[in-house]
């Protein structure tokens, strides 16, 4: 009895962060250790401890970048690990054993509640309950549409095996991962002139990528007639992101031989439209990626840093913390002393919150990138975008991943776990700090010069 106290007192002191940061561990080493398993390999051998680890990174960090070709190197035992990893992934383990812990009428404790909350970045602490209710069947009942919708172009096709194809591609981007089961490292470039999978997938990754808190406003605006001003700012920058990027890359490739120029007007501009979106976390591609531009390139690597909304399924430093960064800078140059977004004030912690993200996140990327460059050799730009790429967890690849060394893969694992917890984690951590002596402290000002 005294031992189960102890472990209930030493659960009571351990924060929110590592407890979100220990579950994903934890679901990563267990899916490594299924996907090491012979049965896992189509060869029926062991795929080895390294490329399973990387592969279950990157499925439970939804971010796609892999090592072997999903459907010749997997068999349907290892591709449903994947599936459960990228579905867990993206949902987060907290909000899972939240939600069956309602099911089965089990009472959830505080410290519970307090994980949920921050799991899925959820402003009420009251309605974190039902927020998570409604966070699942919102999840399936989205994937089932994708499903359905994916089905009348893939079952056609692939027949039987094209109703699989469409419950896997549906879970996956809905969660932002970008794994394929379409072989060869192809992604979705044979579908680059059918609108009813470009379409879908956009926007499965649109929906999965805007965030549980965003879902909630717009299903309360009804009853409402008003949204939180997270919900404007993700809903602006967004469209804003995806309309400026699929222009550029329009006009980047537009003419080049050997990616849209080949296409009719409608597939370029699908093409141009879906790899603005899939950019930003998903993943999947309908262009080959390694023989786009430099400035497409440069293009994609920017949009994947930003990445999605936070409490998303999606990675990156999050739109609202690129917003806030730009109307931060703004309302610098305009000479105004606080940060002003759509008439409204944010306060200066969030603004050091978003600065905070965005330079630890770039130190990240860059450390990882020079290690790489050292180890493999390689050119900058394709090394950044695989850094960029695993940190955003998007997924989407020049070709290099496979091919890289051991080193480099545990340096793009450890970029790609951080990515997926680490500015979540940078928030909380300067949200819940409690050093009050700190906090109270007042230091005599000093001047320093800047600029």
């Amino acid at each position: 009895m005294h031992i189960t106290q102890r472990k209930k007192n030493l659960l009571k002191t351990i924060s929110p962060t590592r407890i979100i940061v220990s579950s994903f561990a934890l679901i990563i080493f267990t899916g490594a250790c299924l996907l090491s398993l012979p049965i896992a390999s189509n060869d029926g051998k062991s795929i080895g401890f390294l490329d399973a680890l990387f592969t279950s990174t990157s499925a439970t960090c939804v971010t796609g970048l892999v090592v072997a070709d999903t459907l010749t190197q997997w068999t349907l035992f290892g591709q449903l690990v994947i599936l459960l990893l990228i579905q867990i992934g993206g949902l987060g383990l907290i909000t899972l054993a939240t939600f069956f812990s309602v099911l089965l009428g089990r009472k959830i404790s505080m410290k519970g509640k307090i994980l949920a909350q921050e799991s899925i970045s959820d402003y009420s602490f009251a309605d974190v309950i039902r927020m998570i209710k409604s966070v699942i069947k919102i999840t399936i009942c989205v994937e089932m549409i994708g499903a359905i919708l994916l089905a009348t172009s893939f079952v056609p096709r692939f027949g039987a095996r094209g109703i699989y194809l469409s419950i896997f591609h549906s879970i996956s981007a809905f969660c932002n991962a970008g794994f394929d089961l379409m072989g060869d490292y192809r992604s979705l470039t044979l579908f680059s002139g059918d609108p009813i999978v470009i379409y879908t997938i956009a926007f499965l990754i649109i929906t999965g990528g805007l965030g549980f808190i965003v879902w909630k406003d717009l299903y309360d605006f009804r009853k409402t007639r008003t949204l939180y001003l997270h919900t404007k700012l993700v809903l602006i920058i967004s469209a804003c992101l995806i309309v400026l990027g699929a222009l550029f890359f329009f006009f980047s490739e537009h003419s080049n031989p050997e990616t849209m120029g080949p296409m009719n007007f409608f597939e370029k501009v699908n093409a141009a439209l879906f790899h603005s979106v899939t950019c930003r976390t998903a993943g999947y591609n309908s262009l080959p990626l390694n023989e786009m531009t430099e400035m497409s390139k440069i293009m994609t690597i920017f949009l994947m840093f930003i990445g999605a909304a936070p409490g998303s399924t999606g990675g990156g430093i999050k739109v609202t913390t690129f917003g806030i960064l730009v109307m931060a800078i703004i309302s610098n140059i305009m000479g105004n002393e606080e940060t002003v977004v759509l008439r409204r004030r944010v306060s200066q912690m969030v603004v050091n919150k978003a600065l905070t993200i965005a330079g630890l996140s770039m130190v990240l990327i860059f450390i990882m990138t020079a290690i790489i460059i050292n180890v493999e050799k390689q050119a900058f730009v394709n090394v950044l975008y695989e850094v960029t790429s695993a940190f955003g967890t998007v997924g989407l690849s020049t070709g290099l991943t496979p091919e890289l060394h051991n080193i480099s893969k545990l340096m793009l694992v450890f970029t790609m776990f951080l990515g997926r917890v680490g500015p979540l984690s940078f928030a909380i951590a300067i949200a819940m700090r409690e050093n009050k002596k700190l906090q109270n402290a007042v230091y005599p000002e000093g001047k320093i010069m800047v600029g």
